[in-house]
């Protein structure tokens, strides 16, 4: 099916990629001749400024047609946030809903005491933001004309030479943007192996400008509308918005730091949400697990292997006939799966399933469900679209329906019952781009799904000998004999304003973005449908995923009232991570894909506000090694979202397969479990404040020139730094120290970093290299253990990494680990001066932990790199959670 979807893909794109030239040629020298605006009736009270904006000439009516009157509004919303919006005077032109993405509430500072300034020229209008502090020019859209069309908007900003960008949506590019001859387009797509150069699943129009010691600001535009912004350097410095609809409405962050950016974002696109304790756990999946019997030997043969499993995953392998809400009956019967489901419990351990948006169409209770309700997208002449996915002909929840969440939770309430049904712990989305098989025009959405032949044989059986399954009861045993279990599964058989401007063409933009998918309907929902409320796909077709995302999370949350939902999404838009995680999609099994993973790691943890994400550990398609799985699995224990996980016809991948994988995988996870409540306390911090749980290196040396295109490297927390091997086969890598003290993490020897490269030699595949900043403090459990539930019985002990100046700061977070609401916590406040150690803060959770001793790191060297040093001072313990402390070492 894969390859029939990618032969399609690149047949279309290669037909229509021509056209896209073509067209845009045609119109450059008509965009040289736009008029652009002129502003008026200028009304300005010192924090908010507006002006009517109207076309200065002759509409030039490159890609639709030239809207005559704007609005200007300018709001100083707090000392660092700008909003600027412009907009059509009649509010006809689409506007992201608030009840998607809500606006972040405005201050109304004094544009004196703001650190960005807005200026503007009349004619042709062209508006300017700086940096109050130093007068330095941020964004500038004198570069050319404004121009604000019918299904077109093009906005340039100039940009200083060589200019440091980061962000702009999910991509597989360079981490530090390209800036010549550049189009990053944005437009979610079904987008596996994640190719370089193309729109993925997610849409996320921010971008970071750094300038080293002149700071680093944010540039927020809120649009959902498909786009390409283009960067380049002819003339000169340029970035450019093209968009075929929506507003022009910018958020500028003044930072000027980027962990202050990144924490101004999150006050407008919304605080990333609390995960569970146990989430951050090691997980387990594939497409393509037999049956429950081959599920439960997966969940024994980590047990066996040592390998610490916290939660098992199924893939759309559990359904009947690929169909949602179901469960197949010879190959997944319910009794079975409760009982697998009931192990995991008892086990400390837990269980996900996957849900797409997709409903097979006619005999299931799932659509018949939705028809009662009148959920689903239509056509203009009011019948069911149809398009085909996995289960063959489906149709698609409309999000925007006000029965559709009913729906939505009766549907989570029957299905995932806990006395009767499936008793997941949380949820699994894909495919909510939305993807659709089909490609467009789809006109036989039936003869389609017969001819492809969805879904595909299952994979051959694995335990095919009857044998028994270690560790599970003798009623819950495959069959003696596998050949009755069946082999085939083939099927044969909103508010009125702003909702977007009428007349337009929905399926067909005169502006053409460079979709790699081609036409904006082919291989998802068709454009031109109407959502309900009056908006149309056309508009809110990168809304899709996030708003499925909020409704499941709903939809969770009502069926498990007051704990915290783990969800994980592949389609995304801002603000997403309010409400979900992500994982990074269809990635493959390569090194380049190992690589780029840690880049995509970093923008959506950092920069886009979704730190629960994560790539899939291996590779998800093609075939792994036991190298590259060795290294990945190292590397994933130190991204937050940590799951081994392949496709359908690759080679089996689970940890355990390789003995050096499985080293490999146990060392990674005990050292992750005894870091776990540190990285839950930066991720309890980032959803307070926005500072990010992970950290790309120039956030951390933002006036080090040499840390800005660094990528490979990165700090978890403020103290980790992680620093991969990334080269195939390799044993050795070239690390980044930048001046500033660190420690080893496996020897705590202390290093004088100085601002250049260090090459370690001699790094096991099994693991990974690790530094601890200087300045830092981390609280660590004693011991590791098999499952975040035992982790949570283990003592602590900390470790004082003292700087230059021989001082040191860090802090811990307690809660119960599982409720929304906690009824008690413990913020902990840790610090060292000069020998000096104390413990400060509120100590509400209580705990029969203890801290057993602290240890002051910077002994002498040791022989090998990774024994354990001498320290150089420890207090010995018990120390009690339960209130403040001080000691001299």
């Amino acid at each position: 099916m894969l390859n029939i979807q990618l032969s399609i893909l690149g047949l279309v794109w290669s037909a229509l990629g021509s056209d896209v030239v073509r067209r845009q040629s045609l119109n450059n020298a008509t965009l040289d001749s736009c008029p652009g605006y002129s502003a008026s009736n200028v009304q300005n009270d010192g924090s908010r400024l507006t002006a009517d904006l109207s076309l200065a000439g002759t509409a030039c009516n490159a890609y639709g047609d030239d809207l005559t009157d704007l609005r200007l509004e300018v709001e100083y919303q707090t000392n660092n946030r700008l909003h600027v919006k412009i907009y059509d005077t009649a509010e006809q032109v689409y506007q992201v809903p608030e009840s998607v993405l809500p606006r972040p509430s405005s201050d109304n500072v004094d544009a004196i005491d703001a650190a960005l300034s807005f200026t503007y020229t009349k004619s042709p209008f062209s508006f300017a933001v700086k940096r109050a502090s130093t007068n330095e020019t941020l964004f500038d859209t004198s570069a050319a004309s404004f121009i604000f069309e019918t299904q077109y908007i093009r906005l340039r900003t100039s940009l200083p030479s060589s200019p440091h960008l980061y962000g702009l949506g999910e991509h597989t590019d360079p981490f530090q943007l390209n800036t010549t001859n550049y189009t990053r387009t944005m437009w979610n797509r079904d987008a596996y192996g994640t190719p370089w150069g193309t729109n993925l699943y997610g849409q996320h129009p921010v971008y970071f400008d750094h300038r080293g010691e002149n700071g680093t600001h944010g540039v927020f535009l809120l649009s959902s509308s498909g786009m390409d912004i283009k960067i380049d350097d002819t003339d000169s410095q340029f970035l450019e918005y093209n968009t075929i609809g929506g507003i022009v409405d910018l958020y500028f962050l003044a930072g000027p730091s980027p962990a202050e950016v990144s924490s101004q974002y999150a006050e407008v696109v919304g605080k990333p949400v609390m995960q569970p304790y146990w989430g951050f756990g090691f997980h387990q999946c594939r497409y393509g697990y037999r049956d429950v019997y081959d599920v439960a030997e997966v969940v024994a043969n980590y047990s066996i292997a040592n390998i610490p499993l916290e939660t098992m995953w199924t893939d759309i392998d559990y359904m009947y006939l690929r169909r949602v809400f179901t469960l197949d009956p010879e190959r997944f019967p319910l009794e079975k799966v409760r009982e697998l489901v009931n192990y995991l419990h008892a086990h400390q351990q837990h269980y996900v399933v996957m849900v797409d948006p997709a409903v097979a169409w006619k005999n299931n209770d799932a659509y018949s469900n939705g028809v009662n309700l009148d959920v689903f997208l239509k056509l203009l002449n009011g019948s069911e679209y149809r398009g085909a996915v996995w289960p063959g002909v489906t149709v698609f929840p409309d999000w925007f329906h006000p029965n559709t969440q009913t729906y939505w939770n009766n549907e989570f309430a029957s299905f995932f019952n806990a006395e009767n049904g499936v008793d997941i712990d949380a949820l699994w989305i894909d495919m909510n781009e939305a993807s659709n098989f089909c490609p467009f025009p789809c006109s036989d959405p039936e003869g389609f799904a017969e001819e492809s032949g969805n879904p595909p044989d299952p994979p051959p059986v694995r335990n095919n000998s009857g044998r028994p399954i270690s560790g599970f009861p003798a009623d819950f045993q495959p069959p003696g004999t596998t050949a009755k279990r069946s082999l085939s599964l083939r099927q044969t058989n909103q508010s009125t304003t702003a909702i977007g401007l009428p007349g337009r063409n929905l399926l067909d933009a005169e502006y053409m973005i460079h979709n790699a998918a081609g036409a904006l309907s082919n291989l998802t929902i068709r454009t031109d449908l109407t959502n309900y409320g009056g908006t149309s796909q056309y508009d809110t077709h990168n809304l899709y995923g996030t708003m499925m995302s909020t409704a499941s999370r709903d939809a969770m949350e009502a069926r498990r009232p007051g704990r915290r939902p783990l969800i994980i999404t592949r389609s995304t838009f801002a603000g997403a991570g309010t409400h979900v995680g992500h994982w990074l999609g269809d990635n493959l099994s390569t090194w380049e894909h190992y690589r780029v993973s840690i880049g995509e790691m970093l923008e959506f943890a950092a920069l886009y506000q979704i730190p629960m994400v994560g790539a899939d550990i291996c590779g998800f398609g093609d075939n792994t090694t036991d190298t590259l799985c060795a290294r990945w699995a190292t590397l994933g224990a130190f991204g937050p979202f940590y799951r081994d996980h392949n496709g359908y016809g690759s080679v089996d991948q689970e940890f355990y397969r390789w003995e050096s994988v499985a080293e490999a995988a146990r060392t990674a996870i005990a050292i992750r479990f005894r870091l776990l409540d540190y990285i839950y306390s930066h991720l309890w911090r980032q959803s307070k404040t926005g500072e990010p749980l992970l950290k790309p290196m120039f956030f951390q040396y933002p006036e080090d020139a040499n840390t800005f295109p660094i990528s490979y490297q990165y700090f978890y927390g403020d103290a980790i730094l992680v620093s991969p091997v990334t080269e195939e086969n390799s044993t050795s890598v070239s690390i980044y120290l930048p001046d500033d003290v660190f420690y080893d993490y496996y020897t705590h020897e202390r290093i004088e970093g100085n601002g250049s490269w260090v090459t370690l030699d001699n790094v096991p595949f099994t693991t990974i290299p690790l530094h601890i900043k200087g300045g830092s403090i981390i609280a660590l459990r004693a011991e590791s253990a098999n499952t975040t539930t035992e982790l949570r019985k283990q003592d602590f002990v900390v470790w004082v990494a003292p700087n230059a100046t021989n001082q040191a700061e860090g802090f811990l977070y307690l809660d119960e680990g599982d409720a929304i609401e906690q009824p008690s916590t413990s913020e902990i406040q840790f610090s060292y001066n000069d020998g000096e150690f104390r413990m400060t803060g509120t100590f509400g959770y209580e705990t029969s932990s203890v801290i057993k001793n602290v240890t002051v790191l910077g002994g002498a060297p040791s022989n090998g790199r990774y024994q354990t040093q001498s320290l150089s001072a420890t207090i010995d313990g018990p120390i009690e959670l339960t209130g403040e402390y001080s000691a001299s070492l």
